[in-house]
This record gives C-alpha cells, sequence and structure tokens, in this order.
C-alpha cells in the first residue's frame, strides 16, 4: 500500500502535445468524406509517417471518368510526380489522411467529398484555376516511394535522402575545398549530367561553382556519406557544374561526398587561412590544443614569391629536431599559433599568412624581408595539456597560480599586454572558482593574491587603452577591500586617463586616508592631475577662443593645435582630422603588475566632456543656441 501511496506522489503529469495545424484539420473529418478502394497492392510493411518524403503520381477523374488534372504524362501531364513531406508540407486533408495508409507502390482511389480536397473551408492550397471544387471526386494514387527525409531549406526547396550514412560529424562549409561524385536528373528521371567517372568534381565551398540548392544540401552531408539532393528551381543557381537551369523545374543531384578539406579563414577577410593538408586524430576541435599547451611541431617557412623561397625548416636548420613552445606565451607568431590551436595531433596544414600576423610584430628571421607574405607547412606532433587542479591542494594550487603569474609578468614587461591579461584572467576567473579557503590563513593568501590578479588584470587594459575595463577591475578588488590603496591608486589613474578628474581626485585623497605610507604616491599623482588639467584648460581655451566674442550672426573658426604645436583652422582642419586634438605625457604607475613601471600613454579626445570644458572656460552658466 505505501509503495502504491509513493509511486502516486512521484508521478508527474506530462506535459500535453500542442495540438498541429493538420491535427486541427483531421477533426473536420466526418463518415462517409473519404473512402478508399485498393486498385494494386504495395510491398513492405510500413507505411509513411510525419517527417516522411512521400513520392506519388495523382490523377484527378470526376465521378463519371473526365480527366480533371493529372502528373501523368499520358493524361496531359508533365510526367513528374509529387513531393510532400508528410507534416510540413501544405496538403488537401484527403491526401493528407489517406497516403499514411498506403504501402510503398500501391495504387488506390480516394473518393472525396468537396470538403476532403480544394473545397474545404480555409484550405491552405490553392484550386487550379476553374477545377470543380464543389464536386465530389475521385483521386487515383500511386505511392512511388517514401522515406525519411532531412529538410534543407525551410521552405522545402531542398531536401536531402540518406542513401549511405557517412563518417564522423565534420561537415563541409566555406571556404572548404570539396570533391564529390556528382550525377544529376530532371524531376521525370532524364539524365542531365553525370560526374562519376575519371577524377571527382572539385569546387570550392561558397565560390558558387554547384547550384546553391546543391551545395546547401552537401553542407548537411559527412565525409563518405551517399544521398539524393532534392533542389526545385528557385535554388538552382548557374554554375560551372551546371550552366544551363531554364527549363527545370526541379533537379535530382545524386551525391557521393568523398573527401573534403578543412580551410579555414581565421580572421574572417581572406589573409590568414589555414588550409588542411593531410588529417590528424581524433575529432575536431575536441582533440585540438585549444587552451594553453605544450606544443611540438615541425614546420618549413616559405616567402610567397615565385621561388617558394625556404627561409627556415625544422628538419634541416633545427638538426631534424621539432620546435617546442608554449601557447598562450607569445613564443611564436601570432598567425602560427592560431592556427596550430585549431589542429589534431598529425595534422600537416598549409598556413598562408599576412605580415602583421606573421613578423612584421614579432623576431624576424634575417632573410624575411619586412611587409613579407610567409606560408608555413606545419605538422603537429602533439601537445601536453596545462596540469589539470582537480585534486591539488591549497599551497598546491597556489604555487601553479603564482607559476603563471610570474608568466604573465614576463609578457607584461616585454609589451604583450594581451597575452599578459589572458594569463591572470586564465587564474582569477576560471581556476579560481574552485578554490576553498580551509583556515583563515588560507583564506587571507588567496584574497592577497586574487586582488593582485586584478590589478594585474586593470593595468593590462590600461596599457590597451581600455580604460572603464581598467576601472571594472579595481571594483572587484575595492568590493572586497575597500580601503585597498593601490586599488584606489591604479583606479585613479584609469580615471585620470578617461578624463573623469574628479574621480581620479577623490580616489588618491582616499589613498592617503586608509594608508599614510602611500602619501607620497598620491601626493605626485594629485601634481600630475592637476598639471593635466591646467593642460586641458589651456587647450580648450585656445580651441575656442574668439567662440564667443563675435556678434549675434558671425562665425567663428576654431583653433586646434596639432600635435607638432601647428594651428589647424578652417580647411586645415578637414584634412588633419586624425591628428588627435589632447595628448597626455606619460606618468608613472604605483607598483604596476607587481614590480614595474610603464606610461598611461593615451589621453586623446577630439573634445573633452562637455561639462568639464565649459566648467573651465568659465562659460558653465551660458547656453548655445
Amino acid at each position: 500500500m505505501a509503495s502504491e501511496e509513493d509511486t502516486e506522489q512521484s508521478y508527474v503529469p506530462q506535459k500535453k502535445k500542442s495540438e498541429s495545424e493538420d491535427d486541427k484539420r483531421r477533426k473536420k473529418i466526418v463518415p462517409g468524406s473519404l473512402m478508399k478502394a485498393l486498385m494494386r497492392p504495395g510491398g513492405g510493411e510500413s507505411n509513411p509517417s510525419d517527417g516522411d518524403q512521400i513520392i506519388y503520381h495523382c490523377t484527378v477523374r470526376t465521378l463519371d471518368g473526365v480527366v480533371v488534372e493529372s502528373t501523368r504524362s499520358e493524361h496531359g501531364g508533365k510526367g513528374i510526380p509529387i513531393r510532400n513531406v508528410l507534416g510540413k508540407s501544405k496538403m488537401i486533408l484527403g491526401l493528407l489522411e489517406g497516403i499514411p495508409t498506403m504501402l510503398k507502390g500501391e495504387v488506390a482511389m480516394f473518393k472525396m467529398m468537396p470538403q476532403m480536397h480544394y473545397g474545404e473551408e480555409d484550405c491552405p492550397v490553392p484550386a487550379p484555376s476553374s477545377f470543380p471544387k464543389e464536386d465530389d471526386l475521385h483521386f487515383e494514387i500511386e505511392l512511388i516511394d517514401f522515406s525519411k527525409a532531412k529538410v534543407v531549406s525551410d521552405d522545402l526547396g531542398v531536401l536531402k535522402k540518406v542513401i549511405d550514412e557517412g563518417q564522423g560529424w565534420e561537415s563541409p562549409r566555406e571556404p572548404y575545398e570539396v570533391k564529390a561524385w556528382i550525377s544529376a536528373k530532371t524531376g521525370d528521371g532524364k539524365l542531365i549530367m553525370s560526374h562519376t567517372e575519371g577524377e571527382p568534381y572539385f569546387f570550392t565551398f561558397g565560390k558558387c561553382e554547384v547550384p546553391k540548392g546543391l551545395e546547401m544540401g552537401i553542407g548537411t552531408m559527412t565525409r563518405k556519406e551517399k544521398a539524393v539532393v532534392y533542389v526545385t528551381n528557385q535554388y538552382l543557381t548557374p554554375s560551372p557544374l551546371l550552366p544551363m537551369i531554364e527549363g527545370y523545374e526541379e533537379v535530382h543531384f545524386e551525391v557521393e561526398l568523398v573527401h573534403f578539406i578543412q580551410v579555414r579563414d581565421m580572421l574572417g577577410d581572406g589573409r590568414l587561412i589555414k588550409r588542411r593538408l593531410h588529417d590528424g586524430k581524433g575529432d575536431f576541435p575536441m582533440d585540438c590544443p585549444l587552451h594553453d599547451s605544450l606544443l611540438r611541431v615541425h614546420y618549413k617557412g616559405m616567402l610567397l614569391n615565385e621561388e617558394k623561397t625556404v627561409f627556415y625548416d625544422t628538419r634541416v636548420d633545427n638538426q631534424g629536431e621539432p620546435l617546442e613552445f608554449s601557447s598562450g606565451e607569445g613564443m611564436v607568431p601570432e598567425g602560427f599559433e592560431m592556427c596550430v590551436r585549431l589542429m589534431l595531433p598529425g595534422e600537416i596544414a598549409l598556413v598562408t599568412c599576412p605580415p602583421d600576423y606573421a613578423y612584421d610584430r614579432f623576431s624576424r628571421p634575417p632573410s624575411v624581408p619586412e611587409g613579407a607574405h610567409v606560408q608555413w607547412e606545419i605538422e603537429l606532433l602533439g601537445f601536453e595539456m596545462p596540469k589539470d587542479w582537480t585534486g591539488l591542494n591549497f599551497q598546491e594550487i597556489m604555487d601553479e597560480a603564482e607559476k603563471i603569474r610570474v608568466t604573465g609578468n614576463r609578457l607584461f614587461k616585454s609589451g604583450k599586454f594581451e597575452l599578459a591579461k589572458a594569463k591572470y584572467e586564465k587564474v582569477v576567473l576560471r581556476e579560481f572558482n574552485h578554490v576553498n579557503p580551509q583556515t583563515d590563513e588560507e583564506g587571507k593568501v588567496f584574497l592577497d593574491t586574487r586582488n593582485s590578479l586584478h590589478l594585474n588584470v586593470a593595468a593590462c587594459f590600461l596599457k590597451m587603452g581600455e580604460c572603464r575595463k581598467s576601472i571594472d577591475a579595481c571594483n572587484k578588488v575595492l568590493d572586497a577591500t575597500p580601503v585597498h590603496a593601490k586599488a584606489l591608486y591604479r583606479r585613479g589613474m584609469a580615471y585620470m586617463a578617461a578624463g573623469d578628474f574628479e574621480e581620479a581626485r577623490s580616489d588618491f585623497q582616499m589613498m592617503i586616508k586608509v594608508d599614510k605610507s602611500s602619501e607620497p604616491d598620491a601626493t605626485a599623482a594629485l601634481a600630475k592631475l592637476k598639471k593635466q588639467e591646467q593642460e586641458v584648460e589651456r587647450k580648450a581655451r585656445k580651441q575656442f577662443k574668439g567662440l564667443f566674442d563675435k556678434k549675434p550672426g558671425e562665425i567663428a573658426e576654431v583653433q586646434v593645435e596639432d600635435r607638432a604645436g601647428r594651428e589647424i583652422t578652417g580647411e586645415n582642419q578637414k584634412n588633419d582630422l586624425s591628428a588627435p586634438l589632447l595628448e597626455r605625457d606619460d606618468s608613472q604607475h604605483f607598483n604596476e603588475a607587481d614590480g614595474g613601471q610603464y606610461g598611461m600613454g593615451w589621453f586623446y579626445s577630439l573634445w573633452p566632456p562637455g561639462r568639464r570644458t565649459f566648467s573651465a572656460l568659465g562659460l558653465d552658466r551660458c547656453t548655445i543656441l
């Protein structure tokens, strides 16, 4: 008895499936409105169901045998059978109800009252012109075939029927290079073209080298898959494969996807291209070194000239030893590392790289000229993932965090601020989420380490010119420790760089209150702030000199100093809009990145914020009409 009560308590009623439009239409059926007579039995045991593509011929006759319309050529039709997808295509109610009762190859006669064909109220299928939709009619149906189909386009203009399943899960996409056996037939079975001998048809995905609908269908296939792709005329675009498309209502493409080469546009602008030459082992991208890892590669570097001059080959110039490097530390050119991160072990790839992602921003080999485009042929031999912190004790985690912090500091000091920021954030945003200090001492160590990393992130943002993000990083420290002098200093410098002078002054003054030992640094920062405010005021006065001295109706020219100290007025200013009007000197940072100093470096603005500008000019009560 108790078990029955438990069962009743644990029962959760299933959510009732929402009623489809077809289900609502079926409720209109009354006895005698649809009748079926078997003319030829079909084969097999299964019937078509929702989601199946059905292919059938249809001939409509009056009750006295006069043909109204037909798909068959002997009755005046085009000889092309109808294709629908049960549950998705718009069909008359009699066929929607009747065809699921048929077997493959079966021929049946359905007698329908008007409400079962085009005479149905709100029928979703428009009646052909002069169709007797108020009459009882006979529909002779031959169910040629039915099968599961993948709907490629929402309007059912492109469908795919799988003949043989493929391998893996990856499908081609732009700009992959594809090889496939392809043949094409019209809807009535006439062969249009066949590319099934010699070499498979080769094309580049996304280059309009095959009809649009066929490309959409191939884009859902995997290696070695065989399928039929049904394409209606709105998706039949001219292409080298099928130049003539006029007169075809639909084309059935039989496709075997032999192979495709993964080609990736890494930047989205066609400049950095990774082309896979040899498949690696594993599944993409799960088995790629996406995270910072220790990688081992062989590579050959070539200039993109006619001779394809080789400037370095690890197998020749490195005594046959592979290059070993840690990703995420700027040890190889940026374009090189971006592509290696998307390789599988054993994969060989050809990378075409522009100069700004190759050696223009990296130590350039002697034989590589400035501004050179290069190619690297890279083989990823293997990689080692970073240590998993799961199961480590608190001290071991802190030791690992310190190693990453030291690496980040080294990157920061070498000017690689984006990479340094990524190192700090790896610890503070990801790894530290799973740390649970067990004692007060561990809690203090953890908090100090986390604050230090947040401030290092703030320093990176400031160097990268992203003042607001730097302020946000400082706020994370001040939320946990409101009297953190170093965080107040760094946030004050970020406010000053952003032009928020009052906020900066408030932070520097607060520093002195919370930590007397920081008074020299705060005093120097306040002096720097005052000097900067005076410079802004001077430039603002000069910029708006004479603006309010003119009589009504007169226009005053605004004078601007360019970076070289020259005045720009009128037409000159139009030609030098790229020159910043305000520039700041470098300033020293308070214990920056746990050890070094750096310049703040940017305060360029076409125009200071209005409140501060007009306040500095003594015009805060003026109204400009």
